[in-house]
């Protein structure tokens, strides 16, 4: 095994009380309220129909941050706020570039570095991975995913290009996780495949505690995974 390659949003970050956060703290000065953790959660559910559009044929690929605005609008709409001006849309936007890390992130990612080429293997494109990296004091020996494969998870060529660019066969590669599903088609696609639990993802009790596809590593968190891999 030569690198490891991380799912980011919710493996590595907490984007829901991130984005609930961020966006309380924009559009609540300007007289908007609702719960904004169901807020998250509504532009969260329209990530992967925008991403089908673009893996189906029916969209060329686009760089997420203008999936994300586009889905924005879509949840703004449904609350009736038609009024929430452009320069405050856009800033919210790019919300997703500075989501906050899990707390066991930092540590554990500099340690299994010691032993392992690490890099992002993510659907957000490599300036949204830049500023998450600069934003939470990550190093990474590069960056690899959609942007690269011109396609989005869990199509076959982002985790092997990934790999490829990495120099690594993809037998090489493990495909780093909280999510069953992404690593059911990082696994078919030749890889070796790590579970992190994150069960609280979705809220508290909500995200996945053990894997529910065949891993070759199952961890309670990243310092876990560290330990697993001998870090």
């Amino acid at each position: 095994m030569k690198a490891l390659i991380f799912d980011v949003f919710g493996t590595l970050v907490d984007w829901r009380n991130s984005i609930a956060d961020q966006a309380q703290q924009l559009l609540a000065p300007q007289g908007y309220d609702t719960d904004w953790l169901a807020f998250a959660d509504a532009w969260r559910n329209e990530y992967q129909p925008a991403m089908e559009r673009v893996r189906s044929g029916n969209r060329s690929f686009c760089k997420l941050d203008v999936l994300h605005r586009e889905n924005l609008d879509i949840v703004l709409s449904r609350l009736g706020w038609h009024s929430v001006n452009q320069a405050t849309c856009d800033k919210l936007t790019l919300a997703w570039h500075s989501l906050e890390a899990w707390p066991d992130v930092n540590q554990a990612l500099h340690r299994l570095r010691q032993k392992y080429i690490v890099a992002p293997c993510s659907n957000g494109h490599i300036a949204l991975m830049v500023n998450l990296a600069r934003h939470n004091h990550w190093h990474w020996d590069a960056i690899t995913g959609a942007e690269i494969a011109r396609d989005y998870k869990p199509q076959s060529i982002v985790y092997q290009t990934s790999a490829e660019v990495l120099g690594c066969h993809w037998e090489e590669t493990i495909m780093v996780a909280a999510h069953s599903s992404d690593l059911t088609a990082a696994k078919q696609s030749g890889l070796q495949t790590a579970f992190i639990a994150r069960p609280d993802e979705y809220g508290p009790g909500l995200g996945e505690s053990k894997a529910t596809t065949p891993v070759d590593f199952e961890a309670l968190d990243l310092a876990h995974l560290a330990d697993l891999l001998e870090c």
